[in-house]
């Protein structure tokens, strides 16, 4: 990838970051596992994020496809401490955040749609 493209990608990572405050970080990962940009808290590493969010993707695919459901759009997880969300960016990408306990979950994904297109443009 460029590092325009990088750059891109990042700087869009930055802004939904500074518009949905309860995202503790970011990243944009292809279906298969690697990493593409992020935005990680310490403590977590890309390949952790990366191998983490294409196992979800994939089990959410085939959940969506065998309970007959249509295709996947949305992913979301709830832990004590906060929530792991992915979205599909194209085929080949996906939006994963990692939101507060306290994120009100309808505007973060609104947000993280309107992010998802304009990476959808990027890629």
């Amino acid at each position: 990838m460029s590092a325009p493209r990088e750059d891109l990608i990042e700087r869009r990572l930055i802004a939904l970051e500074a518009l949905t405050p309860e995202l503790e970080g970011t990243a944009v990962i292809s279906v298969e596992g690697l990493m593409i940009a992020s935005r990680l808290p310490n403590g977590l590493t890309d390949d952790l994020m990366a191998s983490m969010s294409a196992a979800m993707l994939a089990l959410g695919e085939r959940i969506a496809h065998d309970l007959k459901r249509g295709e996947l759009s949305q992913v979301y997880i709830r832990g004590e401490f906060g929530y792991v969300l992915l979205m599909a960016v194209n085929e080949y990408a996906v939006l994963t955040a990692l939101a507060s306990e306290n994120a009100k979950l309808g505007l973060v994904f609104l947000d993280m749609k309107q992010a998802a297109m304009e990476l959808r443009q990027i890629l």
